[in-house]
C-alpha cells in the first residue's frame, strides 16, 4: 500500500514529501506538495541525513565525499548527540526507594535471594524462570522497596495455585505457610480467585496459562494493586505499613508443586507497563540511544517505502536534488547505526537482553508491518544489515525469546482478528528463521526447545476472556434479540479465522525445522531435528495425563498445536515441494498433494515402532502389559523386525468394500457436509441447535439430518483427495528456507529420515496426552449447557405460573443466575467448537481412525506384535471415534458414520473386549462401553447386525464377559439388544432400538454352551442378590437417619436402575430359555424363586414408600418417571415367562407352583402377587413401547389365576401338616442344609454327605467343601437304593 509508506512523521527542512490522500486511490490523481527546501541550490544528501537523524535544519554541513559509514558516525557523534545530549548522559542506577542486596553494586540484578527459598525452587530457564518441586516452595527478591511506586511482573507458565506478592524480611516462610499468611504480607492468588493476608478473601480473576500478572506497590498511598494482562483488578489491599529505609517490601511468591512461572524485575521491558509505576531493576543505560538508533533507522526505511510509490512528483523532485535516492544512503547509514549501536551494547554489560526484548523487537514489527502486507523485502534488506555485525547475533537470540515469549502471552483480540493473538509473533519468527543462518543460531542456543514449545503455545481465554471475545449471546429457545444472534455470528467467525491464521504460521515454523539439516558430522537428513524435538517432548510429557502430573510437563497447548500440525501434515499434505520427498520417507512418483492417511492402496508400518522401548516410551504400557514383562514372555526374534503390510480394507466384502482407492469412498474423502449451504451462511445458529443435545447421542438429532445424506448422495460428491475449501491456505507463498542445503537422492542417511508412520505414532500420543482432556472437557461443558438451558426453561415456566409476589422475585433472582450460567456454557461451547472442530479437524481425524483401526485389525492377528501395541493406540482411537462420533456439528449423519469407512472399528471391539492377550481390565471395560453405547441407538446397531464378526463373537463373548468388573456394560448391552422384550412391552423385541437379530443369537448361544449359560445364569443371580442386598441396606440406613443425603440418594439411585437392569436380563432368559428353569434339576428354579420373594419382601414390607420415593428422586425427574414398577415388571414377566412355558410343553417339568409354596412364608408371597395384581402399571411404565389394555388384562388375569394356585397348594400343605399332626421328626437322611432333601450326594476326598442340589449350588461358586474346607475333587452321587 503506497499510502502506508507515506504516513511520515517529525518532517525536517529539505524533505519533499508527496502525501497521497484518497483523490489518488479514487484516480483522480491530485498530490499536495509539503516542501521546506529554500532554493534550488539545496544538498540532498546533507538534508536527507537531517531528516534521518532528526536534526535542524542546515546542521549538517556540506559533505566533501561520497557519504559512508564513517561520515555517518561522525555526523552521530557531533551533531546527533550535540542535539540529543540526554542519549550520551549515564543514568544512576541507584534508584531512590529501592535497597538492592547484590554482590556487584554497581550492576544492581534484581533476582531471588537464595537465603530466603524455602523449599524446592528450581531455575528452568535463567535467569528467572522457576519451577516448584517441592509441595509449597517460597522465596523472595533481593531488593525491597520503601517508597513510591514500584511493580514486578510475573508471566504464568502454569495456572495452579501460586501466591504472589509483597513481603517484609520477618515473614516466615515453611513448608505450609508462604506469602499472604502472615502480618505485612500480601498476596493474590488467580486459582482460588483469592487475596491473602493472613486470611483468604474473594478478590481480581480466575487467571490462566500465559497470564502476565502485574503486582504493583503504592507506599505513597500505602496501596497494594494485581493487574491482570494490564487491566487493574482493583485494590487489593489499603492503609499498609510504611516502611524505613533498608526495611520495606520484597516481592515474594510461593508455589505449590509443579508450579511455573517467570518473573520480570525489570532486566527487560514490561510486557504491560502501567503508568507511575516503575521497575525495580532500572533499564540499562543504552536503552534511549538504542530507541532513537532505531527511530532513525524506520526514517531511512520510509524513504524506501516513498520511493515505491512510484510518484512521478517524486521523480522530479529527485532531478531537481530536493532529495537523495534510498539506494545511495542505505547501506552508509544503515552501516553506521549498527556500529554506533553495538559499541553501545558492548560497553554495557546486560543491555542486549533489554534491547533484544525491547527496542530491536518493536522495530523489526515496525519493519515488517503487523499486519499483512507484510514488508518482506525490507525487512530482509534490515536483516542484511544486521547480519554483517557478529554482535547482531545477541541481539537476534534475545529476539527470538522475545517472540517465543509473546506467543505464550498474546491474547486473542476481537478489534484485531483475523491478525490476532500469536499471529504477528509466529509470522515475523517463520521469516527471520527462513535463513539457514539465523536457523542454525537458534538450533545452537541452549533454549532451542524450550523457545520452539513457546512458539507452539496459544493462549486460551477464561470466563471474563470470553465475554469480551464473545459480548453477544445466542441459543435456540433463548429470548435474546435478533442482533445477538448476528452478532455472535460475526464474532466466531472473526475468531475462527483468527484461530485458523495462528494455526498456519505454526505449521510454516514446524515445515522450516524440518527441512532444516543441522550444519553437524555426518550429516543429518531432513526431519532429524523435528524428530528429536518430538521424540524429547514426549518424553518430557510422561504422566501428563495423570490428576496429578510431575513437574516440568508442557504447556498443554504446546501438544495440541503439535497434534494439529501432524494431523494437518498426514492428513491435507505437506505441499512444500519435492524436500518433502525425504520426509514422506521415499522418491516415489506418488501424488504428493494426497495426505498420507488418505492415499489407501497399500498401507505399511514398522514393527520396530512396538518393539523398540524408546526413551519417550518406557513407562508406556502395552497391550500385553509392561515392556520389561513382555520380553520375558514374549521376547523380541530378529525377524519379527519387519515392516506389516496390508491393503487397505482387506478385511471387508469386494461388494461392501470401502477404501480410498475403492468405488465406494469413506466419508472423509467426501466434500458432503450435513446442510452445508445453512451451515456456511449461519454457522452459530446451526452450531448453536446442536448443542443443546450435544452430550446426547446423534440418533437423537431431528430426523431430516440422518434422511439427507444416503449412500448414493455421498458417492456423487466423492473426490480423489480430501477437501481443502475450507482450508486456509498462507496469505503469500511459504517462503522456504533461504540456502537450503539439499542431500543427494543416494544419500545412506535415508533411513535415518523422519518418516509419517513416526508422526503418526507421536501423533497418537499427543492425542492421548494433549488432545482427551480438551475434548472431554468440552463434554463437560456441552453437558452442562444442554442442563442449565432446561433448567432455565423450568424457572421461565414457573414465574409464568407463579402468582404470588415474592415467590416471583426469588424466581426472576434465580433464573438471573440461571442465564450467567447459559451464557457461560454458550460461549465456552462455541470457543471449543471453532478451536477443535474445525472441518479438516474432523476429516483427519475420522481418517486417522479408519487407519488405526485397521492396523489394530491387521496386528490382532499377529499375537508375538499385537501384544508389545502401546495401550495409548486402542485408547485414543476409541476416544477419538466418541469425539467425532458426538461432534457439535456432527461430521457425517449417524446413518453413514461407521458404514462409510469405520466398519472395521466394530470388528475390533466386539473381538477384543474379551481378548485374554489384553491385559488391561480398564481397556477391555472401554470396549464394552463403547459397544453399550453404540447398541442403543438405531443407526449404530444396523452396523453391528451387518458386521460379521459381531454376528459371530460378540453374544458368546458377552456372557463369558458377565463377571466380577465388566457385569454392568455387558448387562446394558444386553438389554439395549433385548428392549421391547420384557413385560409391559407390547413390541415383543422389535422395539426401535432393539435387536431380533441378537435376541435369537443370544438364546442359540445360551443353548448350545450349556457351562457358558449355567456360569452366566450363576453370576447373574449373584450380582442380582447383591445389588438388591446393597440397595435395600442403603435404604433403611436413610429410614433410620431420618435425612436423606446427597451421596445416598445418587447411590440409590444408581443400584436401583442397576437392579431393574439386571431382573430385565433374567427376564430375558425365562423367556428365550426357560428349559434351563423348567427341565432338569430345580435348582434354577429354586434360586429364581427366592430372589423374587427376597426383592418382593425388601420392597414392599421393609421400605416406608415414602423414603422410597425420595431415594429415587433425580434432579429434573418428576416422581413418576422412577417408581416401584421398574422392578415389580420384570418379576411378573419372569413368572409370566415360566407360566406360558410350563403350559405348552408337555414333558416333565419342575413345578413352578411348589417352588414358592415350598418358600415357608406363605404370606409374604401371597401380599406380594396380591400387590402386582393391584399395581397400576399403565401409570408406572411409560415409553415407545408400553402395554396396551388388553395385554394387560390378559397378562393380570395369568397372575390372579397363578396366585389362587398358590393359595391352594399352601392351604394344602398347611392341611397335610395338620394331618401330620405338627411338625414332622427329623430325619437323620436329610439334607443338613436345606431340610427338604434326602442326602444322596458326598465330596470326594473328605466324604461328608448332601443333597445333590444343594452341593451343586455351591460348587457354582466355590470348589471346596462347605463343611471342612477342602477342595473338592469329585462329587458322587448315590443311587436310590444305597441311599
Amino acid at each position: 500500500m503506497a499510502d502506508e509508506g507515506l504516513r511520515l512523521g517529525g518532517f525536517s527542512s529539505g524533505l519533499a514529501v508527496v502525501l497521497n490522500g484518497e483523490d489518488r486511490r479514487e484516480g483522480s490523481g491530485k498530490s499536495r506538495l509539503v516542501s521546506y527546501c529554500e532554493g534550488f541550490g539545496d544538498q540532498s544528501v546533507e538534508r536527507t541525513l537531517e531528516h534521518i537523524f532528526d536534526l535542524p535544519y542546515r546542521t549538517v554541513n556540506q559533505l566533501t565525499r561520497p557519504i559512508n559509514n564513517t561520515a555517518v558516525r561522525s555526523i552521530i557523534k557531533s551533531e546527533f548527540f550535540k542535539y540529543h545530549p540526554e542519549l550520551k548522559t549515564v543514568v544512576n542506577r541507584n534508584i531512590e526507594g529501592v535497597s538492592t542486596i547484590c554482590d556487584n553494586s554497581e550492576l544492581q540484578v534484581v533476582g531471588l535471594e537464595e537465603s530466603s527459598i524455602c523449599g524446592d525452587i528450581r531455575i528452568v530457564k535463567p535467569p528467572l524462570l522457576l519451577e516448584s518441586h517441592a509441595l509449597f516452595s517460597s522465596a523472595r527478591a533481593n531488593a525491597c522497596v520503601w517508597k513510591g511506586k514500584w511493580m514486578y511482573e510475573v508471566t504464568l507458565e502454569t495456572c495452579g495455585i501460586q501466591q504472589l506478592g509483597w513481603a517484609t524480611v520477618v515473614c516466615p516462610f515453611t513448608d505450609h505457610k508462604g506469602v499472604g499468611d502472615a502480618d505485612d504480607s500480601y498476596a493474590y492468588d488467580g486459582k482460588r480467585i483469592s487475596k491473602w493476608n493472613k486470611e483468604a478473601e474473594p478478590y481480581g480473576q480466575s487467571w490462566i496459562i500465559g497470564d502476565v500478572i502485574g503486582c504493583c506497590i503504592d507506599l505513597d498511598s500505602d496501596e497494594i494493586l494485581f493487574y491482570r494482562n494490564g487491566i487493574s483488578l482493583g485494590i487489593a489491599f489499603g492503609g499498609i505499613r510504611k516502611m524505613v529505609p533498608g526495611l520495606g517490601y520484597y516481592p515474594a511468591i510461593s508455589l505449590s508443586q509443579g508450579e511455573r512461572c517467570e518473573l520480570n524485575f525489570g532486566h527487560i521491558p514490561f510486557r504491560y507497563p502501567i503508568k507511575g509505576f516503575r521497575p525495580i531493576q532500572a533499564p540499562p543505560t543504552s536503552k534511549s540511544l538504542a530507541t532513537n538508533l532505531f527511530d532513525c533507522f524506520l526514517r531511512l526505511l520510509r524513504l524506501q517505502r516513498l520511493e515505491r510509490a512510484e510518484i512521478e512528483t517524486v521523480e522530479n523532485l529527485r532531478r531537481l536534488k530536493r532529495f537523495s535516492s534510498f539506494e545511495e544512503l542505505f547501506h552508509p547509514v544503515s552501516q553506521g547505526i549498527c556500529e554506533e549501536l553495538f559499541l553501545s551494547l558492548t560497553s554495557v554489560i546486560g543491555s542486549a537482553e533489554y534491547i533484544g526484548h525491547g527496542p530491536f523487537l518493536s522495530f523489526m514489527m515496525d519493519v515488517y508491518r503487523i499486519h499483512p502486507p507484510h514488508d518482506y523485502i525490507t525487512l530482509d534488506r534490515v536483516i542484511d544489515s544486521f547480519l554483517e555485525f557478529e554482535e547482531s547475533k545477541h541481539l537476534f537470540k534475545h529476539v527470538f525469546e522475545a517472540l517465543s515469549s509473546g506467543c505464550k502471552t498474546s491474547s486473542l483480540v476481537l478489534t484485531d482478528c483475523p491478525y490476532s493473538g500469536s499471529y504477528n509473533h509466529l509470522a515475523l519468527a517463520c521469516h527471520i528463521l527462513s535463513r539457514e543462518e539465523l536457523m542454525t543460531l537458534w538450533w545452537k542456543s541452549s533454549d532451542f526447545e524450550l523457545l520452539f514449545e513457546g512458539f507452539l503455545s496459544r493462549k486460551s481465554p477464561n470466563k471474563q476472556d470470553l465475554q469480551c471475545l464473545i459480548p453477544s449471546v445466542w441459543w435456540p429457545g433463548s429470548f435474546e434479540d435478533i442482533s445477538s444472534e448476528n452478532s455472535m455470528v460475526l464474532t466466531t467467525t472473526a475468531l475462527s479465522e483468527a484461530v485458523n491464521k495462528v494455526e498456519e504460521k505454526q505449521r510454516d515454523l514446524c515445515r522450516l525445522v524440518m527441512q532444516f539439516i543441522p550444519p553437524v558430522a555426518p550429516v543429518q537428513s531432513p526431519g532429524s531435528v523435528f524428530r528429536t524435538f518430538l521424540q524429547n517432548i514426549l518424553l518430557k510429557n510422561r504422566g501428563a495425563d495423570r490428576n496429578m502430573p510431575p513437574p516440568g510437563v508442557s504447556n498443554n497447548s504446546v501438544l495440541v498445536s503439535l497434534f494439529n500440525v501432524i494431523l494437518h501434515f498426514l492428513s491435507e499434505g505437506f505441499a512444500v515441494g519435492d524436500i518433502y520427498g525425504w520426509i514422506k520417507g521415499s522418491w516415489t512418483n506418488a501424488v504428493t498433494d494426497v495426505g498420507f492417511l488418505h492415499r489407501g492402496g497399500q498401507q505399511c508400518f514398522p514393527a520396530s515402532l512396538f518393539l523398540k522401548n524408546d526413551p519417550h516410551r518406557v513407562d508406556i504400557s502395552r497391550l500385553g502389559g509392561s515392556y520389561n514383562h513382555l520380553l520375558k514372555s514374549n521376547p523380541v526374534n530378529g525377524d519379527q523386525e519387519e515392516v506389516i503390510r496390508w491393503e487397505e480394507g482387506c478385511m471387508d466384502d469386494e461388494e461392501t468394500r470401502v477404501a480410498h482407492l475403492s468405488r465406494q469412498k469413506p466419508c472423509c474423502c467426501s466434500s458432503y457436509d450435513i446442510n452445508s449451504t445453512r451451515n456456511s451462511k449461519d454457522p452459530i445458529r446451526y452450531l448453536a441447535k446442536g448443542s443443546r443435545g450435544s452430550c446426547n447421542s446423534i440418533a437423537e438429532r431431528s430426523a431430516h439430518v440422518s434422511a439427507e445424506c444416503n449412500a448414493s448422495d455421498l458417492n456423487d460428491d466423492i473426490a480423489d483427495k480430501p477437501s481443502t475449501s475450507d482450508h486456509s491456505e498462507s496469505e503469500y507463498p511459504f517462503r522456504p528456507m533461504q540456502q537450503l542445503r539439499i542431500l543427494p537422492r543416494d544419500s545412506t542417511f535415508s533411513s535415518a529420515t523422519l518418516k509419517e508412520e513416526e508422526l503418526l505414532d507421536a501423533m497418537l500420543l499427543l492425542y492421548h496426552l494433549g488432545l482427551a482432556p480438551n475434548f472431554k472437557q468440552a463434554s463437560s461443558f456441552m453437558s452442562r449447557q444442554s442442563q442449565s438451558i432446561s433448567l432455565l426453561e423450568e424457572t421461565d415456566r414457573q414465574i409464568r405460573e407463579s402468582i404470588y409476589g415474592d415467590q416471583v422475585k426469588r424466581l426472576k433472582e434465580a433464573r438471573s443466575v440461571c442465564r450467567e450460567e447459559v451464557m457461560d456454557c454458550v460461549r465456552h461451547c462455541a470457543w471449543y467448537r471453532l478451536s477443535l472442530f474445525s472441518r479438516w479437524k474432523q476429516r483427519g481425524m475420522y481418517a486417522a481412525c479408519m487407519w488405526i483401526v485397521q492396523l489394530l485389525v491387521v496386528l490382532s492377528k499377529v499375537d508375538s506384535i499385537f501384544v508389545y501395541v502401546p495401550e495409548y493406540y486402542l485408547e485414543t482411537v476409541v476416544d477419538c471415534f466418541h469425539v467425532l462420533r458426538k461432534s457439535d456439528p456432527p461430521f457425517v449423519p449417524a446413518t453413514i458414520f461407521i458404514k462409510q469407512g469405520l466398519a472395521s472399528f466394530v470388528t475390533f471391539v466386539v473381538t477384543h473386549f474379551n481378548d485374554p492377550r489384553i491385559s488391561s481390565a480398564e481397556l477391555k471395560d472401554l470396549l464394552l462401553q463403547s459397544i453399550s453405547v453404540l447398541v442403543q441407538y438405531k443407526e449404530f446397531l444396523a452396523a453391528f447386525e451387518c458386521n460379521e464378526a459381531a454376528t459371530q463373537t460378540m453374544p458368546k463373548a458377552l456372557l463369558s464377559a458377565f463377571d466380577n468388573r465388566s457385569w454392568i456394560p455387558v448387562t446394558n448391552i444386553v438389554l439395549r439388544l433385548c428392549k421391547g422384550s420384557g413385560f409391559g412391552f407390547s413390541k415383543h423385541g422389535e422395539s426401535s432400538s432393539s435387536s431380533v437379530l441378537f435376541q435369537k443369537l443370544l438364546r442359540e448361544a445360551c443353548i448350545s454352551d450349556d457351562e457358558l449359560f449355567s456360569a452366566f445364569l450363576n453370576r447373574l443371580f449373584n450380582t442380582l442378590s447383591w445389588a438388591m442386598t446393597e440397595f435395600s441396606v442403603s435404604i433403611r440406613e436413610m429410614q433410620e437417619n431420618y435425612k436423606v443425603m446427597d451421596f445416598q440418594q445418587r447411590k440409590c439411585s444408581v443400584i436401583f436402575d442397576l437392579s431393574c437392569n439386571l431382573a430385565r436380563v433374567l427376564e430375558f432368559c425365562t423367556r428365550e430359555i426357560p428349559q434351563a428353569f423348567l427341565s432338569g434339576m430345580d435348582t434354577n428354579l429354586q434360586r429364581l424363586t427366592e430372589l423374587i420373594v427376597f426383592i418382593l419382601n425388601h420392597l414392599i414390607g421393609a421400605i416406608d414408600p415414602e423414603v422410597f420415593d425420595l431415594s429415587l428422586r433425580r434432579p429434573g425427574n418428576s416422581s413418576e418417571k422412577v417408581d416401584r414398577g421398574m422392578i415389580l415388571a420384570p418379576l411378573a414377566g419372569i413368572i409370566l415367562n415360566l407360566l406360558d412355558a410350563s403350559r405348552v410343553d408337555d414333558a416333565e417339568q419342575n413345578d413352578i407352583v411348589a417352588s414358592f409354596a415350598n418358600m415357608h412364608c406363605a404370606g409374604t408371597i401371597l401380599y406380594g402377587f396380591q400387590y402386582l395384581l393391584e399395581y397400576n402399571w399403565v401409570g408406572s411404565i411409560k415409553g415407545e413401547d408400553y402395554f396396551d389394555q388388553s395385554t394387560e388384562l390378559e397378562n393380570l388375569t395369568k397372575l390372579e389365576k397363578f396366585s389362587h394356585l398358590l393359595i391352594c397348594k399352601a392351604e394344602l400343605q398347611a392341611i397335610e401338616k395338620r394331618m401330620r399332626g405338627g411338625e414332622p421328626e427329623i430325619d437323620d437322611n436329610l439334607c443338613c442344609i436345606c431340610y427338604t432333601n434326602r442326602s444322596n450326594a458326598h465330596f470326594v476326598p473328605c466324604a461328608h454327605v448332601s443333597c445333590y442340589s444343594c452341593i451343586s449350588r455351591h460348587l457354582l461358586n466355590c470348589q471346596r467343601c462347605f463343611f471342612c474346607n477342602t477342595i473338592v475333587v469329585e462329587v458322587v452321587k448315590q443311587d436310590a437304593n444305597s441311599a
